[in-house]
């Protein structure tokens, strides 16, 4: 009887041990915890740290409060020309009100998708349905030449978009932080458009430059005909009878001194004396 006794004291304080671990646990910095008790969910999250909880009838979940990443890869979605895209790869970041996730877990308890570390991502199902949507109908709305030109655009107007539609139905609620577009991949045949298109304006871009080249040039010899007009103009006249008479004179003079001539015939209609030269 006595070995009995001893044989059962040590279960009965491993029972309890058992018992007391069970009936505590810990929540991690950035998630809360979500007590159900005879399967009723309570509405007061447990807040970081060490909980306890009630064995065998209580029942702890740990949730995520911080930003969870649904990634959305292999997307067809059709633009505005009604063409495909052939692939398309998109990260969207969301989180939850951390005072509401208990709500959340009432209202979309199989819609939370347990993480790979233990805890679960709430309403994740619900975000990824959202999210796949709201991407469908933001590509609808581009022309399928210029996606890849608006990748920031797009992935702005698809976390505005989820807002909207999450805010709908459950204000306040979640949150849309970030969307962040991975990869756009065209159709072949729209990619050697894109590259026709991108040729083309290049090739009106040298034409522009070429045209305000010869603009330019054109430009410049209309200044210089102005200028050359506007010199002859000054120099027609400052040209007066006395001016060219002095100058007339001056030339003779020059060309009797040269002692090349005996006799300067001076032209006809000009006033001054016939300058001679006798010689030497």
């Amino acid at each position: 009887m006595l070995n009995i006794q001893k044989a059962i004291v040590p279960a009965i304080a491993v029972a309890a041990l058992g018992l007391l671990l069970s009936s505590a646990g810990t929540i991690q910095t950035g998630n809360v915890g979500i007590r159900t008790t005879l399967g009723v969910i309570s509405r007061q999250e447990i807040e970081p740290g060490i909980y306890f909880k009630w064995p065998l009838i209580s029942s702890v979940q740990e949730f995520s409060a911080k930003d969870i990443v649904i990634d959305l890869s292999d997307l067809t979605p059709k633009a505005k020309d009604n063409l495909s895209l052939r692939d398309m790869d998109v990260s969207i970041y969301y989180r939850a009100n951390q005072s509401r996730i208990a709500e959340l877990s009432a209202k979309y308890a199989s819609q939370s998708l347990r993480h790979p570390d233990g805890y679960y991502m709430p309403a994740h199902e619900l975000m990824w349905r959202v999210a796949r949507n709201v991407c469908y109908e933001e590509i609808a709305r581009l022309d399928s030449l210029v996606i890849h030109t608006l990748r920031d655009q797009l992935g702005m107007a698809i976390a505005k978009k989820m807002q909207a539609e999450l805010d709908r139905t459950d204000n306040g609620v979640f949150v849309v932080s970030r969307v962040v577009i991975r990869s756009v991949q065209t159709d072949p045949s729209i990619e050697q458009s894109i590259q026709q298109a991108v040729a083309n304006q290049k090739k009106l871009e040298a034409m522009q430059v070429q045209t305000e080249i010869a603009k330019k040039e054109a430009d410049i010899k209309v200044t210089e005909a102005h200028g050359i007009a506007e010199a002859n103009r000054i120099i027609s006249g400052s040209l007066t009878r006395e001016y060219l008479q002095h100058e007339a004179n001056q030339a003779l003079l020059k060309f009797a001194e040269k002692g090349n001539s005996n006799t300067i015939v001076v032209p006809s209609g000009m006033t001054v004396t016939p300058l001679i030269n006798t010689g030497k």
